[in-house]
């Protein structure tokens, strides 16, 4: 029997279909009736098989019959029927709702040979292929059906087959091939759309092929559709190298499942275009020698695979192509926000390039302690403007870093920020045709400044928690020599100048508590006390990066004041534990952290005489000197980076004086408004910190004036508040503000 309809398989061998009436009649055992014309409807009865002829119209209503055979005739199959094989041709109209369809026989449940076919809420099950849209091998007019409803359709072989000028639009369905090798759909070169439906293949889940009798570019358009592959491809484009025509896939909003890994196989000399928009795929593209593929992403699309021989790339509309292994590629374009990813942060590839044109991004990564880098190579002509956005590390480069190499063009490129690489930021520079991280470039990173500002912190928190006898116990001339008990809250900001090693931002919020009593020896006028406290430092060193420390202090002191000749001395011994913290924002959008505890010992010494005047006036001329040790430490963050701090040393010498005047109020009250200048020295100029084995020094000496003002009262003759307000500017440091507030209860 001559061929009347053949194409070429997605093995790459010929094989034959015959989609013709007769074959409808050899399957069949039973001697089918007839219907000359006119309508006949059937609801019961023996099933028989029918044939249609001369516009004849057969109604199948609730019944059930064996194969139908239809010429230029139409069939409707209504719900509750069932029947066996239907093949229709020269202009059928075959309309089943509702039905069911099992092809026993032949090579296709349902045929349609230039036909038309409407298949909604339906079952087509075939012992081969479930539905054949095909055409006379002599005609350019093919078939059509549509299929909806959640019908389902399947086949062995195939769930449903579509030749050259014939289409098949799926929606709301599922076509599916039920055998091992089978496919769930395939074109030969013929067109087809799915709309919100799943189509599976026990092996490819869509194979695209050449009707080699009439060779048309086949198209496939998939709109939130599955298609799957159960042990094959998704997709597979083979033309067996019988021409070089096209097939042209659209994706929207779906996906693509593949038991191989291969989203898109394309082979046998195959032209390929795939457009995949607003979608996240997982897999491979893999063309073989000879043939071609054209692939964009657009619209927020991801896919997350290899492209293996592509042909080209464009990737638009914020859409991503991350990789999983190094890639060639002939053509790359980005625009609009399209970006290429080298893969996960532990993962290195080299992506190599023929052509690079548009404006896009790069996102790249480095492993510095293995010596890995992602690599962008374009062998051919780089052009326009592209974005690289490389993960940071916490360890620093042996030298410069090669992260583009093309061959020539007019390309640039450029970083939104700088690379943080351990101890330092690197910016980008061109180096011959290359673009290289260069070490001439660099800034100290944000995770060397969280570590320099946590080492320089704890003498700046020492110092706000210690403070002047004044602002820490009120003025005790009020009802000197008592015993009493004490309370201060305290709120002081510190601007750290880059020349200090760092500049940072300190904000101090804390309390203390004390308690004290007069010696029972000596001349009366000593009190000794003790007390404990808490503060917190947040530390803002910019862009994200911030620091934290939690102090907890424990000290005792001894003060003496002679009212005779208003001499008076205060001093302080203090412990402190210190609970650090970082954070830090890296310039890839990615944050590193690490902490440490820390102790220090400290103490201050105050001497000065309290000049009284005529109507309430009086004059304090002081000076203060402390010094405190606070304990290196090595630490790391989580990014590798790796921290060695010596001690930390401070030695402050203040001279100064207080001008100020007691005012009597009612009932025995005094109110003591007053002003207080000083200059301080810190001597201290060596605090050595190491952050990969480079060393930087803290260094906060020299310099600075104090100024301030406050108020003391004696509510009652055995309660007194005082509020101070401060602030200091000098070298390398700056107190904008400092508020106390505190309160003292004497017996």
């Amino acid at each position: 029997m001559p061929d009347k309809f053949s194409f070429v398989s997605n093995t790459a061998t010929r094989w034959v279909l015959i989609c013709s009436p007769v074959l409808a009649f050899l399957s069949s055992s039973t001697t089918a009736a007839p219907i000359v014309g006119g309508t006949t409807t059937i609801t019961g009865g023996v099933p028989e098989s029918w044939s249609l002829s001369s516009n004849a119209t057969l109604n199948v209503n609730g019944a059930q019959t064996l194969f139908i055979t239809s010429d230029s005739s139409t069939l409707n199959v209504n719900a509750g029927s069932t029947t066996q094989q239907i093949t229709a041709r020269n202009g059928s109209q075959v309309n089943l709702t509702g039905a069911t369809v099992s092809g026993v026989g032949g090579l296709a449940a349902v045929v349609l040979v230039n036909s038309q076919g409407s298949i909604d809420n339906s079952s087509i099950t075939g012992n081969r292929v479930g539905l054949q849209v095909v055409r006379e091998v002599s005609t350019q007019t093919g078939s059509t059906a549509t299929v909806s409803g959640n019908s389902t359709i399947s086949g062995a072989t195939g769930g449903a087959l579509v030749s050259a000028f014939s289409r098949l639009d799926v929606t709301d369905s599922t076509i599916q091939g039920s055998g091992a090798t089978s496919y769930g759909m395939r074109l030969a070169s013929g067109q087809a759309t799915a709309t919100n439906s799943t189509i599976i293949g026990g092996k490819d889940g869509i194979t695209i092929g050449l009707d080699v009798t009439a060779i048309q570019p086949a198209t496939l358009d998939l709109d939130n559709t599955t298609v799957q592959g159960i042990t094959g491809s998704a997709i597979q484009v083979d033309f067996a190298n019988a021409s070089s025509s096209t097939a042209t896939i659209a994706l929207n909003n779906s996906r693509l499942l593949a038991g191989n890994e291969t989203l898109l196989d394309v082979r046998g000399g195959a032209n390929t275009s795939m457009t995949v928009n607003g979608s996240t795929l997982t897999g491979n593209i893999v063309t073989e020698q000879g043939s071609t593929t054209q692939l964009t992403l657009e619209n927020d699309s991801v896919l997350t695979g290899r492209l293996e021989n592509v042909a080209s790339a464009t990737i638009n509309d914020s859409s991503r192509w991350v990789l999983v292994d190094n890639s060639n590629v002939g053509t790359l374009t980005l625009n609009n926000g399209g970006s290429v990813v080298f893969g996960a942060d532990n993962a290195f590839y080299q992506l190599n390039v023929t052509n690079l044109s548009g404006n896009g991004r790069f996102v790249m990564g480095t492993n510095l302690s293995m010596g890995q880098t992602d690599l962008l190579n374009v062998t051919g002509t780089a052009s326009g403007r592209h974005e690289l956005f490389i993960t940071s590390s916490g360890v620093d480069p042996a030298g410069p870093i090669r992260v583009v190499q093309t061959a020539g063009g007019d390309a640039q490129f450029f970083l939104g920020k700088a690379v943080d690489l351990g101890t330092y930021s690197y910016g980008l520079e061109k180096s011959g045709n290359d673009w290289i991280l260069d070490p001439s470039t660099r800034t100290v990173s944000p995770g060397t400044r969280s570590v320099l500002a946590l080492f320089n912190t704890a003498s700046t928190v020492w110092l706000g928690e210690l403070t002047s006898l004044r602002t820490r116990m009120g003025e005790l001339r009020f009802n000197g020599g008592k015993a009493g008990a004490w309370g201060r809250t305290y709120a002081n900001k510190y601007n750290i100048a880059d020349g200090s090693g760092v500049g940072y931002q300190q904000t101090q919020q804390g309390f203390t508590l004390g308690a004290d009593a007069p010696l029972p020896f000596g001349d009366g006028q000593w009190l000794v006390g003790v007390m404990a406290g808490h503060s917190k430092s947040d530390l803002d060193l910019t862009a994200g990066t911030s620091g934290r420390v939690d102090s907890y202090y424990l000290g005792t002191y001894a003060t003496w004041l002679d009212p005779r000749t208003g001499y008076y001395f205060d001093g302080v011994l203090k412990a402190n534990r210190f609970r650090n913290e970082a954070k830090v924002g890296l310039s890839d959008g990615a944050r590193a952290k690490g902490d440490y505890d820390n102790s220090g010992l400290g103490g201050s010494i105050e001497f000065g005489r309290h000049i009284n005047f005529a109507n309430g006036n009086f004059l304090e001329p002081f000076t203060q000197w402390s010094a405190v040790v606070i304990q290196g430490k090595d630490f790391s963050l989580d990014n590798d980076m790796q921290a060695e701090g010596d001690r930390t040393r401070s030695f402050i010498g203040k001279v100064g004086a207080t001008a100020g005047r007691n005012i009597a109020l009612e009932h025995g009250r005094v109110i003591q408004p007053y002003l207080r200048a000083a200059w301080a020295h810190e001597f201290a100029k060596s605090n050595e910190v190491q952050v990969n084995n480079n060393v930087f020094n803290n260094d906060l000496s020299g310099s600075r004036a104090e100024l301030g003002t406050g108020v003391a009262v004696s509510m009652t003759s055995n309660f007194h508040m005082h509020a101070d307000f401060d602030y200091s500017s000098g070298r390398n440091f700056e107190q904008p503000f400092g508020v106390n507030v505190g309160v003292r209860y004497e017996w």
